[in-house]
């Protein structure tokens, strides 16, 4: 589908810094003719800017760190995140699990659960929860992204667009109260933003090193947050805001 070679091109030429439209044209076998329209689509997105004979990156992409790496970074911390959370799910609901190495550790305490719904995207997520049969698991497809092990696209959106999930947790690269949750991967923020848009409670886990850090792209404002489940105590300015807003905090020492 189109959607899905305009998100392609975008981070191919994200990746690269630039590109000819002559090597657009041969990457993803399409005609000249075509690729001019694709990319007067992808300007209009922000990202991507016109060079003589093709097209650049504003910002050049920065790489995502692989998930065995992310996996293997303050364990402890995410299985104190993965616990908490666990605590604001309740019989018989539905909940979205994002992609990412934090959000996967809810999943062993929802075991003990009845009637326990898990929509995901995650390939990771979708491994670990097939250990536990009480849970009720529904695998969300699309194009397999194998630097976030998720899937993507425009099936994985068609398929989100359908549901009405009581709890979605997210993860996030960066938090910052001035831009938000913001991810690095376009691929990723699409279905980020769709799932947060199209539901109300929204509860970010993400452990003490995410806050404080901005990547490139925003899906969700801080403030439309239900929750946050982190591992260590937050800076007063969060708890300021967070106090204001009504969104339930949970950390080791709450």
């Amino acid at each position: 589908m189109r959607l899905d070679r305009l998100n392609e091109m975008e981070q191919y030429v994200l990746d690269q810094g630039t590109s000819s439209l002559e090597e657009l044209c041969q990457h993803f076998h399409v005609s000249m003719n075509t690729v001019r329209r694709d990319l007067a689509d992808l300007v209009q997105r922000g990202r991507l800017k016109k060079v003589y004979g093709g097209i650049s990156a504003e910002t050049r992409a920065p790489s995502v760190i692989p998930m065995s790496e992310r996996s293997s970074r303050n364990g402890s911390g995410k299985q104190i995140i993965g616990k908490l959370a666990a605590s604001l799910v309740q019989d018989d609901m539905s909940i979205f699990l994002d992609s990412g190495s934090t959000t996967m550790r809810i999943l062993p305490y929802l075991a003990e659960k009845h009637n326990v719904t898990v929509i995901t995207h995650s390939l990771m997520a979708l491994y670990e929860a097939a250990k536990y049969p009480s849970l009720h698991v529904i695998a969300l497809g699309g194009m397999y992204n194998s630097a976030t092990s998720s899937f993507v696209g425009s099936n994985t959106l068609d398929e989100l667009s359908k549901m009405a999930i009581n709890l979605v947790f997210l993860a996030a690269t960066g938090v910052t109260l001035e831009r938000g949750l913001t991810n690095t991967t376009y691929f990723e923020v699409e279905v980020k933003q769709s799932v947060a848009r199209q539901n109300k409670n929204l509860v970010l886990m993400a452990d003490h090193s995410k806050f404080g850090h901005n990547a490139l792209l925003t899906f969700c404002n801080f403030e439309d947050l239900t929750a946050v489940v982190t591992d260590q105590p937050l800076p007063e300015e969060y708890n300021s805001v967070i106090s204001r807003n009504g969104i339930r905090l949970l950390t080791p020492t709450e």
